[in-house]
């Protein structure tokens, strides 16, 4: 038996060939945003004179944003989110990879208590989220993504980066900040901030990050 991959409108199926079974996969590359895809799946054999038996039409939408980091990947094994996320805590053992001595600020990324080691009770529209913990009396925390995608932030004509972030009441009150490229960085408006106890939309114009030198093209 063999699977027939479609991916198409509902009006006119485009055929993508046969794939064994186990093996049935189909790499449509880069896709619109903003756009609904509808695929089929139809079961051949040739030498059943009952085949094809046409599967039904699935379809999906893309979305119309970049995203940065949604925290849904993270997990136990090979892609840790400390691995990713830079913290001051570090990880790892000199010599070996992966391995991070801390960037020597006050942060600890993580929960070392989740099957995931992320947040997996206080989330915001999906199963996990990053927890950050900080202390500023060493100066300052950061954790620290370095990204490989996506690094143009130009792309379809984006502006805006939006961040969904949830604090604790008993935090002490120090300043949120987003920093690009390692020196431009926007502060929220409320120095309260990381005291807001319910999820916040934080929309900052990526025009303020050009405004101090940020190549959008190439944010890393």
């Amino acid at each position: 038996d063999k699977d027939a991959v479609k991916n198409a409108d509902t009006g006119s199926p485009e055929y993508k060939g046969t794939s064994d079974l186990g093996s049935e996969t189909h790499d449509p590359g880069k896709l619109e945003w903003d756009t609904t895809y509808y695929w089929r799946i139809d079961e051949v054999n040739n030498v059943n004179t009952d085949s094809p038996w046409i599967g039904p039409v699935w379809s999906f939408t893309t979305t119309n944003l970049l995203i940065v980091d949604d925290f849904e990947d993270y997990d136990s094994g090979d892609n840790q989110i400390w691995f990713a996320w830079h913290d001051g805590l570090g990880f790892g053992t000199p010599g070996t990879e992966p391995y991070s001595p801390g960037n020597g600020t006050g942060s600890a990324v993580g929960d070392e208590n989740t099957p995931s080691y992320t947040e997996e009770t206080i989330v915001h529209g999906g199963n996990q989220s990053m927890p950050l913990y900080y202390d500023n009396s060493v100066g300052y925390s950061e954790a620290t993504l370095t990204l490989t995608y996506p690094r143009d932030w130009t792309e379809k004509g984006v502006s805006t980066l939006t961040i969904w972030f949830r604090g604790d009441s008993a935090n002490a009150s120090e300043t949120l900040y987003v920093a690009l490229n390692g020196s431009a960085v926007v502060n929220h408006d409320n120095p309260n901030a990381a005291q807001i106890t319910t999820w916040t939309e934080w929309n900052i114009d990526l025009q303020a990050f050009a405004d101090q030198g940020v190549n959008l093209t190439n944010v890393n």
